[in-house]
């Protein structure tokens, strides 16, 4: 099982993959939590020099919710991760897919949470 789901936007800056990501989220009850800077925080912590690489931490609030209702401690895997990476010709989309990340959680109703999940962040994938 494949622990992402990816999309290449050819041709696209690391800016403009960004902001439809984020528009593609948000439409599906996504908001952005976190972002991280890879490529800036290497090169500031450990000199190292990397492509433009973003992590954003993408939480639907009532998705999140209902998991912790099933789960009290599954905040420790939350959010979700979307990262946005420079490749040859574009910039590549990954999700995380949060059934391939519950696996390790025995907990019948959060895999029924977690497969809702994964269908909303591969439609924003899609949608970008």
């Amino acid at each position: 099982m494949s622990y992402t789901h990816d999309r290449v936007i050819e041709d696209g800056s690391m800016d403009d993959v960004d902001g439809r990501v984020r528009a593609a989220l948000a439409e599906r009850g996504f908001g952005v939590l976190t972002e991280i800077d890879v490529k800036a925080t290497l090169k500031a912590k450990i000199g190292a020099d990397i492509d433009e690489y973003r992590i954003l931490g993408a939480c639907s609030p009532s998705m999140a919710y209902k998991a912790i209702q099933v789960e009290p401690r599954i905040g420790a895997m939350l959010p979700c991760n979307v990262i946005l990476r420079a490749v040859e010709g574009g910039v590549e989309i990954s999700a995380v897919d949060p059934v391939a990340s519950m696996q390790a959680v025995e907990n019948v109703e959060l895999d029924k949470i977690a497969a809702e999940v994964r269908n909303m962040l591969i439609e924003a994938v899609k949608a970008a």
